[in-house]
């Protein structure tokens, strides 16, 4: 299908340009930038006058819920989920039902995801078999599978010799790991496994079992020996803590291939906010301090934090009606992501191409994919949104089966006004 978007302002994060030109799009590609190429006829034009248009969405950690928790969500909703938020490409985490482990479940999963013709969708294979950090899983295989990575998602490998050896074996083959910095016995002890808040005064305040700072700390400490031993390139998933970040501008120094994320909960909420024990507030990682929230803020300005993701976590309402102890930690994220990230830059005068590529380009880049980009020629990802439209965060209104989000009643900035996907118009605004 040809398309043309007339009228728009594009940003190009990679490269820092803002220009208001039409892109045109064949065959899947932007095939012109500015000027149509010979023969061109639009089978659809997309007004975008007064609105930006901008390289689809790049988010690292996005649990979709199948298979194994279809009861909480399926693919359907929460791709639509995913197009509603411009974003057009994510990463899946291997805590699924049964754990992506094997090479017939990613299979499977690419399968299912690419008959939707939606997002793209690109899994992070087991670390260990079944999470259990015991026995290395058969990375070449899942990498042959699909899978772009290996993660623990949020279960840690106690064993210090088995994530060695992990390490080695994807540094043979130029894997990243992906991995989640909390040491497992710092962490333990809360009335769940990874405690309910950051180990601090709010928490004692209100009764709460703590995962202190160090838990974090720890971990990036042995992360980053065991990568000087290896060789091996990590990304950090979800940050949380001001002395994390500091810790990953010091390991970037000197010269460690290390990215990481925070989520976009992380980006603007504290501790304060679980004051009333309202279980939206119930993440993982807690919630800590303001000083830490400054911290990731600063590392996402001076590029330290490489990328912002939703972490999106859909829930059933009834597991967020226990007592905020009790509840299940998570919060939907896909369509908020570009909101919550333009709210940061307003908030902190971020510029709109520098707030846009920790969603695009940086993360894309975490990837090693072609994508985040604005090009004659590349994938025709898209996203056309209106920067200056505010929406009221309504959860009968979210396209995902998850209702579950701090963010609940607030007015946010930004709404996504159409999707494009591998040059298929994929969501448009009514």
């Amino acid at each position: 299908m040809k398309i043309q978007i007339q009228g728009g302002t594009i940003i190009d994060p990679a490269a820092g340009t803002e220009e208001r030109k039409d892109v045109f799009i064949a065959a899947g590609r932007i095939v012109g930038i500015g000027e149509a190429p010979a023969d061109f006829h639009a089978a659809k034009v997309i007004d975008a006058n007064g609105l930006i248009i901008a390289p689809g969405f790049v988010d690292l950690s996005a649990r979709l819920r199948e298979p194994g928790f279809e009861h909480k969500a399926t693919l359907e909703s929460e791709m639509a989920a995913a197009m509603a938020g411009g974003v057009t490409s994510l990463v899946c985490p291997p805590d699924t039902d049964p754990v992506l482990d094997e090479p017939g479940l990613v299979e499977m999963l690419k399968f299912r995801t690419q008959k939707l013709h939606l997002a793209h969708v690109y899994p992070l294979g087991a670390l260990t078999v079944g999470l259990k950090g015991e026995t290395i899983t058969e990375m070449v295989e899942l990498t042959e599978a699909g899978c772009v990575g290996f993660s623990q998602a949020d279960n840690p490998i106690v064993d210090t010799r088995t994530l060695l050896r992990a390490l080695q074996y994807a540094t043979t083959y130029g894997y990243t790991v992906w991995l989640r910095p909390q040491d497992a016995y710092m962490s333990r002890g809360g009335v769940a496994a990874n405690g309910v808040a950051a180990n601090g005064a709010v928490a004692s305040r209100l009764g709460l079992s703590g995962v202190p700072m160090s838990a974090e700390t720890i971990a990036l400490h042995t992360i980053f020996e065991l990568m000087r031993i290896t060789g091996a390139r990590v990304h950090l998933s979800h940050l949380s803590s001001a002395a994390g970040v500091a810790l990953v501008r010091a390991a970037k120094a000197e010269g460690l291939a290390v990215s990481c994320d925070v989520t976009v909960n992380h980006v603007h909420l504290t501790d304060v906010d679980i004051s009333y024990f309202d279980a939206q507030f119930r993440l993982d990682p807690p919630l800590r301090s303001q000083r830490d929230r400054e911290g990731i803020r600063a590392g996402l300005e001076d590029g330290t934090i490489d990328a912002i993701c939703s972490d999106h976590t859909p829930l059933d309402d009834d597991e967020k009606l226990l007592p905020f102890a009790e509840a299940t930690p998570g919060a939907t994220g896909l369509e908020l992501l570009l909101s919550l990230t333009l709210k940061w830059a307003n908030e902190n005068k971020v510029p709109l191409a520098k707030a846009l590529a920790r969603i695009t380009s940086a993360p894309a880049d975490v990837l090693k994919l072609p994508a985040g980009r604005i090009t004659v020629g590349a994938l025709a990802d898209l996203c056309v949104f209106d920067a200056n439209a505010a929406w009221r965060v309504d959860p009968l209104k979210l396209k995902s089966q998850g209702r579950n989000t701090p963010f609940l009643g607030y007015e946010l900035p930004a709404r996504v006004r159409a999707t494009i996907v591998g040059g298929h118009l994929a969501f448009e605004a009514r």
